[in-house]
């Protein structure tokens, strides 16, 4: 392997996004910092030692090691004068890189060991592979990130999260499987059964924080991007309402009225009336 550094556009995926990767054999010595970066990296050694400084804190690294800089802290690394380090390193960016991190333990630790799972070294290897293709490499070298990051989140996974925390990420977890699957037929059992927990617990769950039952927010969310489709398309209502997850375009077209007090033909009517007063 040859030494190497690759940067990409992050702009392009704001959620996650590879913005740089590398390969470098340090000479004796050779270091970085003091100094603040904009993204996360994790540096992963492959041979050699060197030291690491961060948070105020000193850690001496061997191959096999590997340490996370976070944006914002103050960094400082250094090769070791007799037995300098060769590492590669994994930079990324993105709104929702801290939330997939903060799954971890790294956030706590920032220094860990790969050990025997090479399924985490060799992302570092095909990130490099994917770095001599000519064209959609994004999306191969994001595809190896959300890997990468999974298996982070298997191997060192958050040991001290909160009851409080946990309750959250139930909710926050319903409501992200609402959003994915609302089209199809789910039950509230399915979703605590996706969770993991019981039903009725969910359901006090997802009460407390939201002021509504878990059902009454599906039929909500539902009969929202039904009002969508009706105001901004042509499509048919018994094709809505199967978007929707309504077989029954008369059952549908109840509960929407039930709803919004009108009936979906009136709702598309109203909404495009009023738009025409708009123009």
């Amino acid at each position: 392997m040859q030494d190497y550094i690759f940067s990409n556009d992050f702009f392009q995926n704001i959620d996650a996004m590879v913005y740089t990767c590398g390969y470098e054999a340090c000479a004796p010595s050779h270091s970085y910092g003091p100094a603040v970066r904009s993204g996360y990296l994790i540096h992963y050694v492959i041979d050699g030692k060197g030291i690491f400084k961060t948070n105020g804190k000193l850690y001496r690294l061997n191959a096999g090691d590997a340490f996370l800089i976070v944006p914002g802290s103050l960094i400082y690394y250094e090769a070791d004068a007799k037995k300098p380090w060769t590492y590669t390193w994994i930079g990324f960016q993105g709104i929702k890189i801290k939330q997939y991190l903060e799954r971890t333990s790294l956030m706590d630790c920032p220094v860990f060991h790969y050990g025997r799972d090479d399924r985490i070294r060799l992302c570092h290897e095909k990130m490099f592979e994917a770095n001599q293709l000519q064209e959609n490499k994004d999306l191969i070298m994001n595809s190896i990130l959300y890997e990468y990051l999974f298996l982070l989140a298997s191997k060192f996974p958050r040991q001290r999260m909160s009851v409080q925390s946990r309750k959250i990420t139930y909710v926050e977890e319903s409501l992200k499987y609402i959003e994915s699957n609302y089209a199809r037929n789910i039950s509230i059992h399915e979703i605590a059964q996706f969770l993991n927990i019981d039903r009725s617990y969910l359901h006090r769950l997802f009460k407390q924080a939201t002021g509504c039952s878990l059902k009454t927010y599906l039929l909500n969310y539902r009969i929202k991007r039904a009002c969508e489709l009706l105001a901004n398309t042509d499509i048919p209502v018994a094709v809505i309402a199967r978007s929707v997850s309504y077989e029954d375009p008369f059952y549908f077209s109840r509960l929407f009225k039930n709803k919004k007090g009108v009936s979906p033909m009136e709702y598309r009517l109203e909404k495009g009336n009023k738009d025409k007063k708009s123009i």
